[in-house]
């Protein structure tokens, strides 16, 4: 036998807290990525373009402006010009590059579009800008432009700017990320305390319950939900383990008065052997009255002896009977039945109407016999042993059925299955020649082991009971 796994019964609540608050933390994180790397692409995308725009308005500007001039005005924008001409003589000016590391010189650094000290392009200018190549790193921006007459324009600006903003955005991410986690927590606390109540409930009326509330229970009103088949579930076992727990009840409560009727009905022939034998062992009896009494033992003894076959028989089918079953004529096993009754009951008339053909099936001869011996029996008793029996065979389907009427007074419809409960007989009495109210449920049970019934169903006078055998 495999062993259960424990379940896992830490707190859900707790467990749902900080997975919720954990998903929230990793998507902030996830965004602040998102925004400093695109913030920082941007930013120095702002830069290569005012590069580009000073690069394409030198272009347009040499050969009317001299380079030493070019350079000069180039540099007002805080950048470190270097303009190499086609003969090889250069030209640098504005800021070093370690200058520009500490920090864009100038107000602001970066002078917007129309300042006036921009080099604008004129109409007249006939050089451009041929190829461009962007280096740097993350404080330095450097834009190396070939123009169209040969020479070279290189201008470097700063990009620590872009740094400090996003270092001061990073701070602002981080801060409004922990105050979103705070109010995140408080909020996903109120949620998840407001959705686990319901869980709440179930505890309780199952704690109720154990306490021996028995008709506690908890009706969801929506059990197409989680917590709605959960409820739904938890009803349903309640009702099988509360149903069970009465069924063990009217079983422990069958059972005793099985165990009394039992008792009562041994104890009555037992009772009646022992005075008889009593009497003579100390009576000096002859003749005619000692004959009597021995035959009243004996007959007592008869009684008590199919009373303890009854129980052991029953007992057995409880537990389970071991059939041996053999390919049979169902008709046989009728037909004998016929031949014997007669001599038990010479007064009781017994006919059979069989088919033709063959019926049959796979089962256990002396079972079969006992079942229709108990069904006779039971029409004999209630004919007084003078009535009229007819045993018919007949095929429904897959299955053999005998039929078993009387002329009867026959049985109330309200008492068609309570007749097939131990020890209980209509007449409520307890003659020495009536039965004990065991023969029809051992019938059922013994049909029921060969995959069959019996049942008892209307009749057009008296009793009639049915037994059903599948057949082979």
């Amino acid at each position: 036998m495999s062993a259960t796994a424990p379940l896992r019964s830490g707190s859900l609540r707790r467990r749902t807290i900080v997975a919720v608050l954990a998903l929230v933390a990793l998507l902030l994180v996830v965004l602040a990525v998102v925004v400093d790397v695109a913030l920082g692409a941007r930013l120095r995308g702002q830069i290569e373009e005012r590069l580009r725009d000073r690069a394409a308005a030198a272009a347009s500007l040499v050969g009317t402006v001299d380079d030493a001039e070019l350079a000069e005005r180039l540099s007002y924008q805080g950048l470190a010009v270097r303009i190499d001409g086609a003969g090889g003589d250069s030209v640098v000016a504005g800021p070093s590059p370690d200058q520009l590391r500490e920090g864009p010189p100038g107000p602001g650094g970066a002078p917007g579009p129309g300042d006036r000290s921009v080099p604008q392009p004129t109409a007249s200018g006939g050089v451009a800008v041929v190829a461009s190549e962007v280096s740097g790193d993350d404080e330095l921006v450097t834009l190396r432009s070939t123009l169209s007459d040969g020479s070279t324009l290189t201008l470097t600006a700063s990009a620590v700017g872009v740094g400090d903003t996003l270092t001061q955005v990073r701070w602002i991410m981080a801060v409004a990320s922990v105050g979103v986690l705070v109010l995140a927590a408080g909020a996903v606390t109120v949620v998840v305390r407001r959705s686990l109540g319901p869980l709440e409930q179930v505890s309780h009326v199952a704690r109720a319950i154990g306490a021996g509330e028995r008709e506690r229970r908890l009706r969801p009103t929506r059990p197409d939900t989680e917590i709605g088949r959960v409820a739904t579930a938890l009803d349903d076992m309640l009702d099988d383990v509360v149903g069970a727990e009465q069924a063990a009840r009217d079983a422990e409560a069958r059972l005793r008065a099985f165990l009394s009727d039992a008792a009562h009905e041994l104890r009555t022939p037992v009772a009646g052997i022992r005075a008889a034998a009593d009497t003579l062992v100390r009576a000096d009896l002859d003749g005619p009255e000692r004959d009597r009494l021995a035959a009243h033992v004996a007959r007592e003894a008869t009684r008590a002896s199919r009373l303890i076959d009854d129980l052991l028989t029953m007992a057995r089918v409880d537990r389970g009977l071991e059939l041996h079953r053999v390919d049979a004529d169902l008709r046989a096993v009728v037909e004998a039945e016929v031949r014997r009754a007669p001599l038990v009951h010479p007064s009781l008339r017994i006919r059979a109407e069989l088919p033709d053909a063959a019926v049959p099936a796979r089962i256990d001869i002396d079972r079969i016999a006992q079942v229709l011996s108990n069904l006779v029996e039971n029409a004999a008793r209630a004919t007084g042993g003078r009535g009229s029996v007819l045993l018919s065979v007949d095929l429904a389907g897959d299955v053999a059925r005998v039929t078993v009427d009387d002329d009867g007074p026959g049985v109330a419809a309200v008492d068609r299955e309570r007749i097939f409960e131990r020890l209980v007989r209509l007449d409520g009495g307890r003659g020495a020649s009536g039965g004990v109210g065991l023969g029809l449920p051992i019938a059922r049970g013994i049909a029921r082991a060969h995959g069959g019934d019996v049942r008892c169903v209307p009749g057009d006078s008296g009793a009639r009971f049915v037994v059903t055998v599948p057949l082979d």
